[in-house]
């Protein structure tokens, strides 16, 4: 007897993305004088796998073109975490991610056969380097090239250059 249903589709694989916005946005603004381009770049993380996590960290100071901004960022899938912009006395301001984009990549990079991290920050090496030792999942960088730091250039799987096709 021969078996006649239909051969079974291996399952696409999984990937977690978490975004620097801040780093994003600046870096982009530096490099390039451009916007980086989030539709474009959800196109190619789902191209090959299946998103089961997609996190932007971003910083709410109340401005309305912010809110516009994150609301698209919604639409298209991500879930947007905010922390308040915090301006000091000395006039510097304060919204760094970075313990936060950890922690939550630390909880899911278990479930991820790969995770993709948008941000230049060499803070994150040591992040990269526990996701790769702990769980075996693959971990991409995506970052303006010139202005990622060299570390997390050497920690990470595979670096990805934002380049025209992620730019607006």
């Amino acid at each position: 007897m021969t078996d006649s249903s239909p051969a079974a589709t291996p399952a696409k694989k999984t990937v977690a993305i978490f975004v620097d916005v801040q780093n994003i946005y600046y870096t982009c603004r530096q490099g390039f004088q451009r916007s980086f381009d989030y539709n474009s770049f959800w196109a190619y993380a789902g191209s090959s796998h299946d998103i089961i996590c997609a996190n932007a960290y971003a910083i709410d100071s109340g401005n309305e073109k912010q809110r516009q901004f994150q609301n698209i960022l919604r639409a298209i899938g991500f879930q947007v975490k905010l922390k308040p912009y915090i301006q000091r006395k000395d006039g510097s301001a304060k919204g760094d991610w970075d313990v936060g984009i950890t922690i939550d990549a630390l909880e899911v990079g278990s479930q991820a056969d790969k995770v993709i991290l948008l941000s230049g920050d060499g803070d994150f090496d040591l992040l990269v380097d526990k996701l790769r030792a702990k769980y075996h999942c693959a971990v991409e960088v995506l970052g303006v090239e010139q202005l990622t730091a060299n570390s997390l250039l050497i920690a990470c799987d595979k670096f990805t250059a934002i380049d025209q096709q992620f730019l607006l």
